[in-house]
């Protein structure tokens, strides 16, 4: 379970939700008077809330009438007592709808102030989603810490942002039955107006790329990339291991082999522990052949299910320029059909959200035309297909700035 991630909300039901977190875990330490539940991961739940940890802590301490402490230099938090996991997930749902969701159109991406008027403080979630101020109910015990610890204002990272804000995700809509009426996915809204505006001619080149998408045709596809690699530079990796007999190639393989499974997790399992067998389990290449093998047409739709295999292996720099190769082969040379505006940037969006791409690496990417893991014009076509998704990334960096001017 460890490592689980689960909508903010999780009344609701929609894989493609875009407010996620990690699921709350739970250990039992200690016995007799001195047992304790620590909750191992509580600044990763917090920081995906934008809330201090302290505050979702304390809250539990609150309503079950138990003493907490709280160690944020080692990121150590305590509830004393023997706490089922459940129940303290229960009362995570009820602080994130009082002290997280706006009041208005229930998106998490709120910021907590505190509004001082003569003697009386009131603390409200300023929604940078709707706009909307509301109030928090002031006769929890929780406002009390709240104003004694103000949230220290600090500059998010855009991946942060993203991750929060009600501008990302595709076109799965927004949640289901919030009050208020759902509001629009914007991140849609402006991949279908790009879409939409998306010359052939001007965006990706004037080559027909409707190809056969035929079973027989995608293999031949396959089959060629593996076999004509010569000409292409893989980076610092030795390239003597490009043919079909090496470490990578065979990992290739076993995975076209063996990939027609539903179950996913153990899928990936088998995937790591057969690269440890041919000993690339740490080589940056290995993202790259792992991804080119493993996706489908369907790659949008799979980024869930083998996003923790990403994630335990993507682990630098070069190991996330890997991951974009692979995107351009599966996108440019083995399903063409994802190269429409609404493929490859889905595809970004998926991957950006599990953290597996830095922004200022994808934006790096996106204008930088490179032949390392395809030729040049393939490569031209993937990144004119990426423009939505640069264009937002772009513009939520903009409508950040603009945040912080005014604040100041």
């Amino acid at each position: 379970m460890a490592g689980t991630i689960v909508n903010v909300r999780r009344d609701v039901d929609d894989k493609f939700y875009r407010y996620r977190m990690p699921l709350l875990l739970t250990k039992i330490e200690g016995k007799g008077n001195g047992i304790k539940t620590v909750i191992p991961n509580m600044a990763d739940v917090a920081r995906a809330l934008s809330r201090p940890p302290s505050y979702p802590t304390k809250f539990f301490g609150c309503e079950l009438g138990a003493q907490t402490s709280t160690d944020e230099k080692n990121e150590r938090y305590i509830v004393n007592g023997a706490h089922d996991a459940n129940r303290l997930r229960e009362l995570l749902d009820a602080f994130i709808e009082k002290f997280v969701l706006c009041k208005s159109c229930k998106n998490p991406e709120t910021e907590l102030v505190i509004i001082k008027s003569g003697r009386v403080e009131d603390i409200i979630r300023d929604c940078k989603a709707c706009g909307e101020r509301t109030g928090v109910d002031m006769r929890h015990k929780l406002t009390t810490f709240i104003v004694k610890n103000p949230p220290v204002k600090s500059k998010k990272s855009k991946k942060s942002k993203a991750q929060e804000n009600g501008k990302d995700d595709d076109e799965n809509g927004d949640e289901e039955g919030d009050e208020g009426g759902e509001s629009d996915d914007e991140m849609t809204k402006r991949i279908k107006a790009e879409a939409a505006d998306l010359n052939t001619d001007t965006k990706l080149g004037k080559e027909d790329w409707s190809q056969d998408t035929s079973a027989e045709a995608v293999k031949q596809r396959i089959k060629a990339l593996q076999g004509n690699m010569a000409g292409v530079s893989l980076g610092d990796d030795d390239g003597s291991d490009d043919d079909a007999n090496s470490p990578y190639g065979q990992l290739g393989k076993w995975i076209e082999e063996n990939r027609d499974t539903d179950d996913k997790k153990t899928f990936s399992i088998s995937i790591f522990k057969k690269a440890e067998e041919l000993g690339i389990e740490k080589r940056h290449k290995t993202v790259l052949y792992i991804t080119q093998s493993l996706f489908t047409e369907n790659f949008v739709a799979e980024i869930e299910g083998y996003a923790p295999l990403l994630v335990k292996m993507v682990t630098s720099e070069k190991h996330q320029k890997a991951l974009l190769g692979g995107v351009e082969r599966v996108s440019g040379l083995q399903h063409p059909e994802l190269i429409a505006p609404t493929g490859v940037p889905k595809i970004l969006m998926g991957l950006y959200q599990y953290d597996l791409l830095d922004e200022a690496l994808i934006q790096q990417w996106g204008t930088h035309v490179s032949k390392k893991y395809v030729d040049k014009e393939t490569s031209k076509k993937v990144r004119k297909a990426s423009e939505p998704f640069l264009k937002w990334l772009e513009e939520a960096d903009d409508d950040e700035d603009e945040d912080e001017d005014s604040d100041e």
